[in-house]
């Protein structure tokens, strides 16, 4: 199964598949009520798909929820372990929709795509939109494994920087990862040692990710000759790195890792931090 699913798949309006639509910020809620696709289940990016960080110098602006808590969520959205699930958001894929993606990937779920273009795609292509608070039939709480899979922690960071044998990518701008600017963290700058590959590449002039053969080529200019398990991929707290594993699925690979604390956590740890060089 392909990981990017097209509006004009039949399967998007499939009444047996769990359609999740995430939305991000203080008015997440208002922008889902105003508009979504029909059936479409409303999640939130800060609420669902993440947990209330104590101290972003321990897990970044959005760790990962407890894995009873993303259970019990998953129940109340009526998703099983053999539920067809179709993610989309409101930013072509590069906020909440990627982060579920990889969230359900990373407990084993199977059946899961998001929709290219998000949103958008689907008013260009001229459906229209609900205005209700859809309420599925809600499941039992979804069988976890003990641990999400495919995660990095700052130590295996601190060390793949270091091996010509692994690469640590930082999807953010390049004027952040060039410490010019930091809106939302304390210290501008990056890990000393990580590549720099904008997120945004990602995508076409529509909106769309680019054709898994481009992003192929995008990914290994970027890794060589790296295997992709030593790849780790990182942001500003854990959530756009999202967009670009998702990208990477989408053009065959799939075992590269997310650094969940990504800057937001290196950044407040004391550790070294690169700027313009």
């Amino acid at each position: 199964m392909s990981p990017l699913i097209e509006i004009t798949d039949p399967r998007v309006f499939d009444p047996e598949v769990i359609l999740i639509d995430v939305r991000a910020g203080a008015d997440a809620r208002q922008r889902y009520l105003a508009g979504h696709l029909p059936n479409a289940v409303f999640a939130s990016l800060d609420e669902d798909l993440a947990s209330k960080p104590a101290d972003a110098a321990y897990g970044g602006r959005h760790p990962l929820p407890a894995l009873a808590d993303f259970a019990a969520t998953l129940g109340r959205w009526g998703v099983t372990p053999n539920s067809h699930v179709i993610v989309y958001d409101d930013k072509a894929a590069a906020m909440g929709g990627a982060r579920l993606w990889w969230m359900l990937r990373a407990i084993g779920h199977q059946h899961v795509q998001v929709l290219n273009g998000g949103l958008k795609a689907a008013t260009d292509h001229g459906i229209t939109l609900s205005t209700d608070d859809y309420q599925p039939q809600p499941a039992p709480a979804y069988p976890v494994p003990a641990a999400y899979n495919g995660t990095a922690d700052i130590d295996e960071v601190a060390a793949a920087v270091k091996s010509a044998d692994r690469i640590v990518i930082d999807v953010r701008e390049e004027a952040r990862y060039l410490g010019k600017t930091e809106p939302l963290d304390l210290i501008a700058g990056h890990i000393p040692g990580a590549a720099n590959l904008f997120y945004a590449g990602n995508m076409g002039a529509d909106g769309k990710y680019l054709p898994p053969e481009q992003l192929a080529a995008l990914y290994q200019g970027a890794i060589g000759d790296v295997k992709p398990e030593n790849v780790i991929v990182h942001c500003g707290s854990g959530v756009t790195a999202c967009h670009t594993l998702l990208g990477m699925a989408s053009a065959g690979i799939t075992a590269p890792k997310l650094y969940v604390g990504s800057w937001s956590e290196w950044s407040r740890r004391d550790l070294p931090i690169a700027g313009e060089e």
